[in-house]
């Protein structure tokens, strides 16, 4: 039997088919009262004053920026491991992404790079990633470093739904945050949506008006905004699933501790959040320099694996005029190599994640292989 990587065909399940249900009787589809709701219970969970729903994770990124006062010509220091739509988020700001480099345990923005980066460059804003939800062992060491040279912070958090540091949500340690809500997320929606999150009521302002074309009234526009709305149907559905992403993501964690106890002792390396922090769990990342011969592998036993992500930022061709070029990230480059992220979502059954474990081992009992992945 076929183990997918993740099982959204329960995505539509009776609470979300009962707030579509409810928006579809009301008539109302856009920055309506399920949208207002959700702002405040998911500003409210994460503990910051203000919440903005907007179309997307990438949309949260640039509006978060316009609206600190980033724009075009600005440089913005970011992770060179993250997915594309990071730099993408920077760049339709209209500012200059900046590469830095990741810490190898963690995979999240170095802080000693970041440090180098902002005494040497006319850095603007720092966009530090906490992928697969976690953040780095120099997290606290980066947030000052900002702050000593009066540069805001903007998370990507769209993966870190729900994670901690030292007991605070991340997400509201920056002047604001991005969240997505993609269905794949922690806390997902049926279609795309993402929200900004900050502490400031003059940004969240600014955001409210960016994301409905710069207008400060109907049909009188301030300022050359977006339309990047989210809609009724997607807060809806997120109002109904809020309420248990703790729990979802409780279960996330005692998976991939079964996991790590199943694949200790095996030539391979787990990402691993820096201390303090109560990741997400969004995702079971491994890395081994063998990772498309074990893909391969478990593809061939019924087993989906996916990679996250096959290049670093410093390597994608939409980012060639950035600062940054291949080779001087050498840590998220050779990520890139070897990381796999195997099954793991709230409903996967433990014999399902004891027959992936069971296939990893099975693959690195062949050998030959290396003594160790890449330090």
């Amino acid at each position: 039997m076929k183990i997918p990587f993740q099982r959204l065909a329960a995505a539509a399940d009776p609470a979300a088919r009962r707030a579509v249900e409810r928006v579809l009787a009301s008539g109302r589809f856009v920055l309506g009262p399920e949208v207002e709701a959700f702002e405040r219970a998911f500003a409210g969970a994460i503990g910051v004053g203000h919440a903005v729903g907007v179309a997307s994770g990438t949309d949260a990124i640039t509006l978060a920026l316009a609206a600190a006062g980033i724009g075009p010509g600005d440089r913005v220091l970011t992770a060179a491991f993250s997915t594309g739509y990071t730099a993408l988020g920077i760049r339709h700001a209209g500012a200059i992404p900046v590469f830095g480099d990741v810490e190898p345990e963690s995979l999240c923005l170095d802080a000693a790079a970041a440090a180098r980066a902002l005494e040497t460059q006319d850095i603007r804003a720092v966009v530090p990633v906490h992928i697969f939800g976690n953040a780095g062992a120099g997290w606290e060491k980066l947030l000052e470093t900002a702050a000593r040279h009066g540069v805001p912070v903007i998370e990507d958090a769209c993966q870190a739904h729900g994670a901690r540091f030292s007991g605070r949500a991340l997400g509201s340690f920056g002047r604001a945050a991005a969240f997505s809500f993609y269905p794949t997320k922690n806390l997902g929606a049926l279609g795309d949506a993402g929200l900004v999150a900050t502490a400031d009521e003059r940004l969240a302002a600014r955001v409210k008006s960016l994301r409905s074309g710069g207008q400060d009234q109907r049909h009188h526009h301030v300022a050359p905004g977006w339309n990047s709305r989210l809609d009724e149907i997607q807060a809806a559905v997120l109002n109904e699933r809020l309420p248990g992403l703790l729990e979802g993501n409780r279960r996330r964690a005692a998976l991939g501790r079964r996991y790590r106890e199943l694949l200790d002792g095996l030539p391979l390396r787990f990402v691993t959040p820096g201390p303090g922090v109560e990741g997400s769990s969004h995702l079971f990342v491994i890395r081994t320099a063998r990772r498309d011969a074990l893909r391969e592998h478990l593809a061939g036993a019924g087993i989906d694996a996916l990679v996250h992500y096959p290049a670093a930022l410093t390597e994608q061709p939409a980012f060639s005029g950035a600062s940054g070029v291949a080779g001087t990230c050498p840590e998220a480059e050779a990520a890139a190599r070897e990381v796999l992220s195997l099954p793991l979502h709230p409903g996967l059954p433990e014999k399902e994640l004891e027959r992936v474990a069971a296939a990893v081992r099975e693959f690195f009992a062949r050998g030959p292989f290396p003594a160790r992945v890449s330090e």
